[in-house]
């Protein structure tokens, strides 16, 4: 526990502070990197209780400082840098191109007409199980019929809608999955 006044830690560190300074920056390549890390190391030293008995103090500290710097640059890293910032903001925006606006919205009417062409039974269990993303079992529950008969009816739903709408349904699990159906 530290006592009144600085710990023999904190004396250490300000007494090795130009030294420390003069290794981080060539270790780091950067004097404002080495100056930021060592003010963290800093916090970090006064904050602690004494460690037990050291024999390389120094050591101790230097590793610190370079665990906080390898730290900063892990967080550092995740952050988009100027340039890939800039490169976002200039992207042209396809997702508001009159023509693929117009061709969703008549893919989304053809879906819907698709869906009202299903029997009532098997467009409910389609909305529940898609858009609801209810579980097979609890869609078994609310409509008295058997997991495997979920399947099926959505396997039929899905198939409807994928020939009016001319697509190819690609089986996700189970037996030839990843296959077109």
């Amino acid at each position: 526990m530290k006592t009144n006044g600085q710990s023999a830690m904190v004396r250490l560190f300000l007494s090795s502070y130009e030294d420390f300074r003069e290794r981080l920056r060539r270790r780091l390549g950067s004097e404002d990197l080495a100056n930021d890390v060592l003010h963290e190391t800093y916090l970090r030293v006064d904050r602690m209780d004494e460690p037990p008995n050291l024999l390389q103090p120094n050591a101790y500290l230097y590793r610190m400082a370079l665990n906080i710097a390898a730290d900063r640059r892990e967080s550092d890293a995740r952050l988009l840098t100027g340039s890939e910032v800039e490169e976002l903001l200039h992207i042209s925006d396809e997702t508001l191109d009159p023509a693929r606006v117009v061709g969703g919205q008549k893919e989304v009417q053809s879906l819907l007409s698709a869906l009202y062409e299903l029997p009532a039974r098997r467009r409910q269990i389609f909305i529940a199980a898609r858009l609801e993303e209810a579980p097979h079992l609890e869609i078994s529950q609310r409509f008295g019929i058997s997991t495997r008969m979920v399947e099926k009816e959505l396997k039929a739903a899905l198939g409807h809608c994928a020939a009016r709408l001319e697509r190819k349904v690609i089986q996700r699990f189970g037996p030839g999955a990843g296959k077109p159906s």
